[in-house]
Order: structure tokens, then sequence, then C-alpha cells
């Protein structure tokens, strides 16, 4: 672990990959999806983050249709031998329907969707390529076998994949080498425990969890998405803040507030330090990716990984997951729950 005046300590990312922090930075929400954003606070707190150790940035095309890709350019050329860039391909926009998404796991998808995002970061090669979501029409060997095609071209450096049940990792794994696998894992979400972390595990693959703080609810920051968000805020889509599923969740977090009381932290570091404690528990790389946009947000979540729970009080935290109400997504057949 480290000191709250040094810089994060490093995982790998995948085997024989290189050394990142061992918090990376989600991105999304820098121009996109929660609500409004002031555009100096976010780029100030890329830089923030960066000092403090941060060096593996993730994004994705889909992301404003391009736009948060665009956002995060000139920091990734700025610090390009710092950084590690990690973008995605795999919800394409349907013609004349700018609202939708369609998953495409096709070939000619995969070369277009590439050029367009090395473009839009105005990059040579992307550090870390995943598949965002998984299309079942298309076998995962032959999306994987254009995605390594792309490695031998010398346009990406490593494939990651996103949402795959355990299965298809090992599927994948077999055609070419996979650095990382990033799913939802929290004190919410654990259905990754089941599948995905053991092949993970198994095959040297590092964890990328996404939304480990439950996409803000596990700081208390909100009760109740309906009441408290503002209308382009795409958590008031989600089952489990909105009505009768945000009140009883909100009485989960209880446990957390007492582990927080003891460390002098606050809930959202618990949250954290739980998701990253994973690596031991799991024997496992984890590097998760926690979303944010300002600077003393991204102080107080790297600072979590100085936090060490005890036996006891990851006991205490261990029946949340089990209690949640409502689901992830409204649909779950995108998601590697909604297939194992």
């Amino acid at each position: 672990m480290t000191n709250d005046d040094s810089r994060l300590t490093t995982a790998p990312l995948g085997t024989g990959g290189p050394e990142v922090g061992v918090q990376g930075l989600g991105c999304m929400g820098m121009s996109f999806a929660y609500g409004p954003t002031d555009a100096d606070e976010a780029r100030a707190t890329l830089e923030r983050a960066l000092e403090l150790g941060v060096t593996l940035y993730d994004t994705a095309d889909a992301y404003g249709e391009g736009e948060n890709e665009r956002f995060l350019s000139p920091f990734f050329k700025a610090h390009r031998d710092e950084v590690v860039v990690a973008t995605k391909f795999a919800l394409a926009i349907p013609p004349g329907e700018p609202t939708r998404r369609i998953i495409r796991n096709d070939a000619p998808y995969i070369r277009q969707a590439v050029e367009a995002s090395l473009k839009r970061l105005d990059l040579d090669v992307i550090d870390l390529y995943y598949m965002h979501r998984r299309d079942v029409n298309v076998p995962i060997e032959e999306s994987v076998g254009v995605m390594a095609d792309l490695v031998r071209e010398g346009k990406v450096k490593q494939l990651g994949l996103s949402e795959v049940t355990g299965s298809e990792l090992r599927a994948a794994q077999a055609v070419h080498p996979i650095a990382a696998v990033q799913s939802e894992w929290s004190l919410f979400s654990r259905d990754i425990e089941v599948g995905v972390v053991p092949a993970a595990r198994e095959l040297g693959i590092t964890l990328v969890p996404y939304s480990p703080l439950g996409r803000g609810f596990l700081t208390g920051s909100f009760t109740d998405a309906d009441q408290e968000l503002t209308s382009d805020d795409f958590r008031r889509h989600q089952p489990r803040f909105t009505g009768s599923n945000a009140t009883a969740n909100a009485a989960l977090l209880a446990p957390i507030k007492t582990v927080a009381e003891a460390h002098g932290a606050s809930l959202g570091q618990i949250a954290l330090a739980w998701v990253q404690q994973q690596a031991t528990t799991h024997k496992l790389p984890v590097v998760p990716i926690p979303g944010t946009r300002k600077r003393s947000r991204v102080e107080e979540n790297t600072k979590a990984t100085t936090i060490t729970l005890t036996d006891e009080e990851l006991a205490t935290l261990d029946p949340i997951a089990a209690k949640v109400t409502g689901t992830r997504y409204a649909d779950m057949t995108f998601t590697s729950a909604g297939r194992e």
C-alpha cells in the first residue's frame, strides 16, 4: 500500500503488459451521461490524476458520439509517454436513429471504428482497445481475430473485452492474449465473481472494474435519481436508483458508514478500498476506474488505496450485494450476468 504523500503503486495490465497505477480513471462523465460538466475543472482533474500516479485513462467511442475521445485528445497527446489510453468499440448508432445504440462486432465495423477513434484521439496507436459489448450473433473468435489483426498492424497494442462471460473470455484468449476484462464490480454488483473473475485469474488477465462506486450511489451523494438528478442524467433510467428500489438500497449503506467512521474515511473510500482489496482476495490484478470530473474527488479516490479493511470489516460488508434491489440495467441481456 502507498502512503498519503506518495504516488499510487502499480499493477500489471495483462501478462507481460505495462505497469499502470492500481487505480485508473473513468472519463465518460467528463463530457457525457452525468449531466452538466465544467470542462476546465475536468481538464484539471486529468492533470491532478496523473500527478497522483493514475496512468490508465478509460473512454469509448460511444460516449457522446466520439466527443469524449475528442475532449481527452489534448491531454493524451501532451502526456503520451506517461499514460495508457483505453477506448472501446461496439455500440453503433443505426442510420436515422441518433438516440439508439446497436451492438456490432463484425469485421467491417471494427475496422471502421478503430480508424475513427484513432482520428478523434489524434494518436498513432491505441494502448488498450476493448470490445464494449458482445454481439452473440458474431462468434467471439471472429471478432477477436480482427482485433488481433489490429495489433499486428500496429494500430492497437493490447486487447480488452467488456461484459463477457468466463467462457467467452477463455474462447477469446485462445485466439489472442487478452490484457484486461472490464465489468461492473462493487459492493452492490458482484455477479462476475462466479465465472469471470476465476477465468481472468486463470488466464493472467487484469480485472478493470467500472462503476466501483455504484455510479455514485455508494458515496451517499444521492438517494433517489428521479428526485435528485438532472433530466439528462442516465442514472434515472437504471432500476436500482429510482423509486422503492432506491429507498431500499439507500438503507444498505449503513454498514459502509460504520466501517467508514472507524477509518475516518468517506463512504466512497471504503467502497473503493473493498474493490481494490479484491486483488488480494481473488489473487489477480485489479485496477478499478472510478469516474470523476473533480480534483477533490480524484484525490479522495486515490487515498482509498491506503486503506486496508480487516477480515471483520470485510465480513460486515459481504452481505450487501445479495440484498440489493433492482438490476444494474433495465435490459441485462447485454451484460455477462445476462448470459452466464
